[in-house]
């Protein structure tokens, strides 16, 4: 376990590199193990959806292409949607009160900028959601589809002025299953998820015209 939460961490950091193939020998020796607990590592990754195997290749970090996040979003979207019903009709009084206590470290890490501990908290928020629903299916499936975009999900946070954004959103989620209002709660979800989907376009789009921007104005090569 220790050995997966550590691949785990250089894969979501950018130290192993999405695309980089695996070599199990040489983590062994880097993590001071044998090769056994990486192989379990390996397996145990590739069911999260970080890695995956190709036969006769080899163990790959999972590279997700912008359709697949799509389609990713959009399941997500649903699935939350139902969760913040449920929540509204079942979620306890202190249920609630962990909720607004996660937003408020929220909107303190909003406050002094900190992009890594705004994160960590967005994580924790969307996945207590999950586990307060009550279905362990559904929280293993939901875990799966976080980890897959993870990666889209730091680059979109990073746009300036987004995170006041996020916070306000997560603010009024909670407000409407606090307001036992089962609709708006879905709703309110829902529309965050798909929000999230769209500043990520949003954020692709505008790498995507820094690029072409640079190329404009190369000078051209004499002839």
């Amino acid at each position: 376990m220790l050995v997966q939460k550590e691949l785990e961490r250089m894969i979501l950091t950018g130290e192993l590199a999405i695309g980089a193939k695996l070599n199990e020998v040489a983590l062994a020796e880097r993590l001071g193990v044998s090769r056994g607990p990486v192989r379990e590592a390996f397996r145990a990754l590739e069911e999260s959806g970080l890695v995956h195997l190709e036969k006769n290749r080899g163990v790959f970090v999972r590279q997700i292409s912008v359709e697949e996040a799509d389609e990713i979003y959009e399941v997500r979207a649903t699935l939350d949607e139902w969760v913040g019903r449920r929540l509204a009709q079942t979620a306890t009084a202190g249920q609630v009160k962990e909720l607004k206590a996660i937003v408020e470290r929220m909107d303190h890490a909003t406050g002094k900028n900190d992009l890594d501990a705004w994160h960590v908290l967005n994580l924790e928020f969307h996945d207590r959601l999950v586990e307060y629903a009550g279905n362990a299916k559904l929280l293993a499936v939901y875990r799966r589809l976080v980890n897959e975009l993870k990666l889209f999900r730091r680059q979109t946070l990073a746009q300036r002025g987004s995170l006041p954004v996020f916070t306000r959103e997560h603010r009024d989620i909670v407000a409407k299953i606090a307001a036992r209002n089962p609709a708006a709660a879905g709703k309110a979800l829902h529309d965050h998820v798909m929000g999230s989907r769209t500043r990520m376009h949003r954020s692709r789009a505008a790498g995507g015209s820094a690029a072409r921007h640079v190329v404009v104005n190369t000078p051209r090569q004499s002839r």
